[in-house]
């Protein structure tokens, strides 16, 4: 393990049912049953979190959400500036995501993702960080206020921030001014960073050292299996792996762990990756962290042995799978990405199929 494990250890003292490194049998647990659902883990942030959340709640009612906490644009970044709180954004997109297909949740999913139109200060407010922010004031508690909105949505899972304090994304960015391409600057604001002009070289966060959401770090070590991504990868996955107990508990979780490629590279931030270089800069972040399977669209993936060779440095099997909308754009198709995940569980998992 690394140094930072010590730190590891009291976030498991502050919650004590969390016994990361020993088997279900030997933490006391009752083994695993052939047909029970699997717990999964899903990291990230925006609407590549909501794609794999709208995926994995039609395979498991077991689904626990760890959210980035770095926003600084749109109405989070305002409540942010304002008020000193976690930009809520990620955080509702996620819950919203976690809403059923019955009239109930769908309706709730509408209601707190809307966004008033005005002349005035609420203007491009959305109705889910108000009620967000509004509880995480009356609660004065992160966690118990999301568990509570959670659960007026009838959401399928439970959504976490990964760190109490909000974090700034920073960038190294080579050629950030085309007027000196060679150059390497440093980018402030996850905003920022999602747009900028030349090549992100790595990203990290300020502070530096952030504390992990104890209850995120005992849901990864409880996980049968943590999925990372899809979403922007330099503001919503690597992110994840910067928090010092989080990546302690990915790397010591007995769970195995998915890491979901997007569909295509994202302007500005990854424009030219291929999928096996979005590999790479996430093995440069995390030097550290084994993967088990990566999970790529067929007509994503020009080059199979490369992005096969990639995996293998990171010690995962390539699945490759029809997961795309059908309409061109590229997004998720929730159904497809929930075949997808279904069947990695059942060929890949230690304790055979769920159901």
């Amino acid at each position: 393990m690394t140094q930072r494990t010590p730190r590891l250890g009291r976030l498991r003292r502050m919650v004590p049912e969390a016994r990361a490194g020993r088997p279900a049998e030997a933490r006391g647990a009752r083994p695993r049953r052939r047909g029970a659902q699997p717990k999964v883990v899903a990291l990230g942030g925006g609407m590549g979190l909501s794609a794999s959340l709208a995926a994995l709640r039609r395979i498991t009612g077991d689904l626990t959400a760890v959210v980035t906490v770095a926003d600084d644009g749109g109405s989070s970044g305002r409540l942010r500036d304002e008020l000193g709180v976690l930009p809520p954004g990620d955080l509702r997109k996620a819950l919203a995501a976690l809403c059923g297909d019955d009239d109930w949740g769908q309706t709730w999913a509408r209601v707190i993702q809307h966004r008033f139109t005005s002349q005035g200060d609420l203007h491009d407010h959305a109705v889910g960080n108000l009620l967000i922010v509004a509880l995480w004031e009356q609660l004065g508690d992160h966690v118990q206020a999301l568990d509570l909105v959670g659960k007026l949505l009838g959401a399928h899972g439970r959504v976490l921030p990964m760190s109490a304090v909000p974090l700034e994304l920073q960038a190294l960015v080579k050629g950030h001014d085309p007027a000196r391409p060679e150059d390497v600057d440093t980018v402030r604001g996850q905003a920022t960073v999602a747009l900028t002009p030349g090549e992100v070289q790595s990203v990290h966060l300020v502070p530096h050292d952030p504390p992990a959401v104890p209850e995120a770090v005992e849901a990864v070590l409880d996980a049968d299996w943590v999925v990372l991504g899809p979403g922007s990868w330099f503001s919503s996955v690597i992110p994840h792996l910067l928090v010092p107990e989080l990546l302690d508990a990915l790397m010591e979780t007995k769970g195995r762990r998915v890491l979901s490629l997007n569909l295509a590279p994202q302007p500005g931030e990854t424009e030219g990756f291929s999928p096996q270089r979005h590999l790479e800069v996430l093995g440069r972040h995390a030097p550290k962290l084994a993967l088990d399977v990566v999970l790529a669209d067929e007509a994503a993936v020009p080059d199979r042995d490369s992005l096969i060779e990639a995996a293998e440095r990171l010690g995962a099997a390539v699945e490759l799978a029809t997961v795309a909308r059908t309409d061109g754009s590229p997004r998720h198709d929730p159904e497809l990405l929930a075949a997808a995940y279904d069947r990695i569980f059942r060929m890949h998992g230690r304790i055979g199929p769920w159901r």
